[in-house]
């Protein structure tokens, strides 16, 4: 039995031992909750960044385009196309590449644009058909009548496909607008020190309000560029998704630049000084052709009116006084 003698300012050996095990006791705690914590810490920040690749990949830009329909109407919509194995058809994958140069990036976007496809020719055209044939609207003949139901058909037929090459051009349009202030945002990043990923991401915070179109595809591909396996990819993706010679100017810029080495800053600032005067000239275009695009409205619209005016108090007086005569 170890006696507690006095060791060190009144405190004995028993006391010493006592004090030392507790703090032995806190630090092995200390360390375990710690190591508890971090590992805690890292799963949140793992399923918060699958949670951000999610959202990003599958519904970023999609339901901001789309009203997200019911769940019924959804279900029903997904079996039909299903059973038909629509999704297996040859034309599907280059379908849903169009759709996401369109910003339709929704899983069901294809599900519900291949249904148009199929249904909407047909309800226009048995719609068409009972309003011409059944209820006898107007007083058509055979012919005429067959003529517009086929012409209603095709012109439902294509009209989703009217729909998305509009969008694809509106959404080019945009990108293209807010491409060179991209371009310059990534020039202050990359001169301030910031990798690529991280250039991308600050860029599409700061781009979001003015050009929101820019902020999604850098966002995407800053997501891409953190879990793909190859950068390469990940731009690559970017080039595909736009399908634009712009943008694949700036993805090969940055391939090269990956690659070899080569200053970044500057190779972004010549194409964004490039990219603006390309959107100057393109104004300056519009601006030239005004003349001759309000020649007509002026014509039909603007003259008569003005003759009216001009004349027409005139032309009243002339009458008045031959009248009187």
């Amino acid at each position: 039995m170890i006696e507690n003698t006095e060791v060190w300012m009144g405190l004995g050996s028993l006391d010493i031992l006592t004090i030392l095990a507790a703090v032995s006791a806190l630090l092995i705690y200390g360390s375990f909750w710690y190591v508890y914590a971090e590992r805690r810490q890292g799963k949140r920040r793992d399923k918060a960044l699958k949670a951000y690749v999610e959202r990003m990949r599958g519904e970023l830009v999609g339901p901001r385009r789309r009203g997200k329909p019911k769940d019924a109407t959804k279900s029903f919509i997904r079996t039909v196309v299903h059973k038909l194995d629509l999704l297996k058809s040859s034309h599907a994958e280059a379908i849903s590449m169009r759709l996401t140069q369109a910003g339709y990036r929704n899983k069901d976007a294809l599900i519900v644009y291949l249904f148009a496809k199929l249904v909407l020719p047909l309800g226009v055209g048995l719609l068409t058909a009972a309003v011409l044939f059944l209820l006898g609207v107007g007083e058509l003949g055979m012919m005429i009548k067959l003529t517009i139901t086929i012409a209603l058909v095709l012109v439902s037929s294509y009209l989703p496909d009217i729909m998305v090459r509009n969008a694809v051009a509106k959404r080019r349009t945009a990108l293209l607008f807010g491409l060179p202030d991209a371009l310059d945002l990534m020039v202050i990043c990359a001169e301030a020190g910031l990798g690529l990923e991280a250039a991308l991401k600050r860029v599409s915070g700061e781009i979001e309000a003015a050009s929101p179109e820019m902020a999604d595809e850098l966002s995407l591909t800053a997501v891409e560029l953190g879990f793909l396996p190859e950068r390469r990819q990940a731009l690559e993706n970017l080039a595909r998704r736009t399908d634009m010679q712009q943008i694949r100017s700036v993805v090969n810029t940055l391939l090269q630049s990956e690659r070899y080495g080569t200053p970044l800053a500057q190779s972004l600032r010549v194409l964004a000084d490039e990219y603006r005067d390309e959107r100057m000239l393109k104004a300056e275009e519009k601006a030239a052709k005004l003349p001759a695009v309000l020649t007509v409205p002026m014509i039909v619209f603007i003259l008569p009116s003005l003759f009216i005016v001009l004349l027409g108090p005139a032309i009243l007086k002339a009458i008045d006084g031959l009248s009187g005569v």
